[in-house]
């Protein structure tokens, strides 16, 4: 699946699906399994939840839920240097994200 494939399966739903990104690996450039779609302003959450959990796509069962803050993975404080990157999947705008 690609990011255009899971936007307009979305879209194709009546959703006002405002991005979707598949999670790919680096090196290989593969799908991870899993991605995020950002709903627009007006969608039903738990609507597109119910609608496409369990959905067979691809010959694989989608698993549907709203996205959690990342988990902290240690490495001590960053503070300083101006290299950080905060991976954080927080709701903007109020948007929510899968």
């Amino acid at each position: 699946m690609t990011d255009e494939s899971l936007l307009q399966l979305f879209t194709e739903q009546g959703y006002k699906a405002a991005s979707a990104r598949v999670i790919t690996e680096r090196e290989t450039g593969r799908s991870r399994g899993f991605g995020f779609v950002e709903l627009g302003q007006g969608d039903d959450a738990s609507k597109a939840i119910g609608e496409f959990n369990g959905l067979n796509i691809e010959g694989r069962a989608l698993q549907v839920n709203e996205a959690r803050p990342q988990e902290s993975r240690g490495g001590g404080d960053r503070s300083g240097g101006g290299r950080g990157f905060s991976g954080g999947r927080s709701e903007r705008g109020g948007r929510r994200h899968y």
